[in-house]
């Protein structure tokens, strides 16, 4: 339900909260005090079309936030579930409005779009009165409104998974068609590809691993005659190793003669000779290393060119190869045992449109039941609201090959204002008052099945009697003992019978010449009773007007 409603700085409204209560509220005032302007700030909260116009002269943005106490397992917690949005506690919905035109749309304080928004607010409000355009209007509604009517909903589902079900089993079909179609116009072109990229059988990553060992082998092969120069000059003929040792050798006979002058040049010369050996057994292990047949270099190459030439040829990358001859034998074998498999497919894909088309039709003759009943559920209501003439028609256009997720069934309301005349769509046919009329007889026949946990019914008593006002407040209360209901009404007889009364009126704003301000006042006991006596009687409030409506309100309570 719509717990609070908060306004600020919208058209005639500075800053005002109200707060609601279940059952059945009713909005009363003279006219031009604001009633309307609190539906539109509502409408803006829940979604609807943003309008620069509607902030308040003076002010750069006005704000409107709708918090409503919904059950855990109500749709809108789902959506909000869905779009990751926090939907523990109250739903809080709030729009803001700038003077240039652009709106900003929160969720529970979390920023969303309009669309979002507007699809959450459609799960927790409904607004309907003389000019309403929605669930009326739209066929796919009166097939959800059917169906919640008759407690169809999980057939509905049943019938809509059997639906997505086939329509899967064909998608696997027309593909596997497709592919048999493509294998045989390029038959031969695929079988020669096959054996091409079988025999050339490329592996994940091998274009790299060639790149790199080739590079390795062209690298090792432009320093191997530099290492054969320095082996050769180390330890071949004219190696200086001989002839430092032949050095060292005479040197050290000629050393106790020398009183010590040679004794560190002998040992340098030792050291000389000890490291050109260890740099020719380096040598020696980085020849023996970079040894490798240039036919495998050679073969290498080829490997790697071939795999490019392939890859040029299928327009694909290297990498792509090995996919690509996968892709091409599933072709091949669609095309040799595709035959078979499509006919298991096309089996498959029939007796899901059977068992389609047993949930469907069943479905179709409890939609048929259902409107039955629910033709005499309105017919019921309409002649307590000056309807009685009038008849309300569910229409329901079945055909079998038409499938739909929704079923076979296209499900539209139509009435007939008058014997006689030829049935049509309510909102073509009824005149103001009569739609509202047929609203709410349609509104009480479905009870709180397939609707929005708050409802809003907009003056629907415009142009009525007094018998007729009063069936439509006996009519609203007792939608009120299931959901909420908020009515803007100017009949007494409506008002009397609310469980809560908002008074709206439009009051000079202290310290502000010539400017008014809408504002809500909660009504009850004498200042209700003073303001149904001034519905009844107008600008002069007379004490047979205050009898009148103590007497409604005594009514309604039971006392009379």
């Amino acid at each position: 339900m719509l717990a609070a409603l908060a306004i600020r700085d919208i058209v005639l409204i500075d800053r005002l909260e109200i707060d609601f209560a279940p059952g059945m509220t009713v909005l009363t005032g003279e006219t031009g005090a604001g009633k309307s302007i609190l539906l539109d700030a509502l409408a803006l909260a829940l979604g609807g079309r943003g309008d620069g116009a509607l902030v308040r002269h003076g002010s750069t943005q006005g704000q409107v936030i709708a918090v409503f106490d919904v059950p855990r397992d109500h749709p809108a917690r789902a959506l909000l579930a869905e779009n990751a949005i926090d939907h523990d506690g109250e739903v809080i919905l709030r729009r803001v409005q700038t003077a240039d035109g652009r709106t900003r749309a929160f969720v529970n304080d979390q920023p969303v779009g309009v669309a979002l928004l507007r699809d959450v607010g459609a799960r927790l409000v409904e607004i309907h009165g003389q000019h309403d355009d929605r669930a009326l209007v739209d066929p796919a509604e009166h097939r959800r409104l059917l169906d919640a009517f008759g407690g169809l909903e999980i057939e509905a589902g049943d019938v809509a998974a059997a639906f997505r079900g086939w329509r899967s089993a064909e998608s696997e079909v027309a593909l596997l068609r497709r592919r048999i179609a493509s294998a045989r116009s390029e038959g031969d072109y695929l079988r020669a590809s096959v054996d091409e990229l079988q025999r050339l059988a490329p592996q994940p990553g091998e274009e790299t691993e060639l790149a790199e060992q080739r590079h390795r082998m062209m690298a090792i092969e432009k320093i191997a005659t530099d290492l054969s120069d320095a082996h050769d000059t180390l330890a071949g003929q004219g190696s200086p190793v001989p002839t430092l040792a032949s050095l060292a050798r005479r040197l050290e006979r000629k050393r106790e003669q020398a009183g010590g002058l040679l004794d560190g040049v002998v040992e340098a010369i030792d050291r000389a000779i000890d490291a050109l050996e260890e740099a020719e057994g380096l040598l020696d292990t980085s020849i023996r290393a970079a040894a490798f047949d240039p036919r495998d270099l050679e073969r290498t190459e080829e490997r790697l060119f071939a795999l490019r030439a392939a890859a040029r040829k299928f327009d694909t990358p290297v990498e792509g190869l090995a996919g690509l001859r996968e892709r091409m034998e599933a072709d091949l074998a669609a095309l040799d045992s595709g035959e078979e498999r499509l006919a298991a497919l096309e089996a498959a894909a029939q007796q899901a449109m059977r068992a389609f088309d047993t949930r469907a039709a069943a479905l179709s003759a409890r939609r048929r039941a259902a409107a039955d009943a629910l033709e005499v559920a309105v017919a019921a209501e309409l002649p307590a609201l000056k309807l009685e003439r009038a008849a309300f028609i569910v229409g329901i256009d079945s055909d079998g090959e038409e499938r739909a997720e929704t079923g076979i069934d296209q499900v539209s309301f139509v009435v007939r204002t008058n014997p006689g005349t030829r049935p049509g769509p309510l909102m073509k046919v009824a005149s103001g008052g009569e739609l509202s009329r047929f609203l709410l007889a349609i509104k009480v026949a479905l009870a709180d099945r397939g609707s929005a946990p708050t409802l809003v019914f907009d003056e629907i008593d415009t142009g009525v009697g007094g018998a007729v006002a009063e069936a439509i407040g006996r009519r609203l209360a007792r939608l009120a003992e299931r959901v909420q209901v908020l009515s803007v009404t100017h009949a007494p007889q409506v008002a009397a019978r609310a469980g809560s009364h908002l008074l709206i009126a439009k009051s000079l704003v202290a310290g502000a010449e010539e400017r008014v301000a809408t504002g809500v006042t909660p009504l009850g006991g004498p200042e209700r009773r003073e303001e149904i006596a001034r519905m009844l009687a107008g600008s002069v409030i007379t004490n047979e007007a205050r009898a009148a409506a103590a007497q409604l309100m005594a009514a309604e309570h039971g006392r009379v």
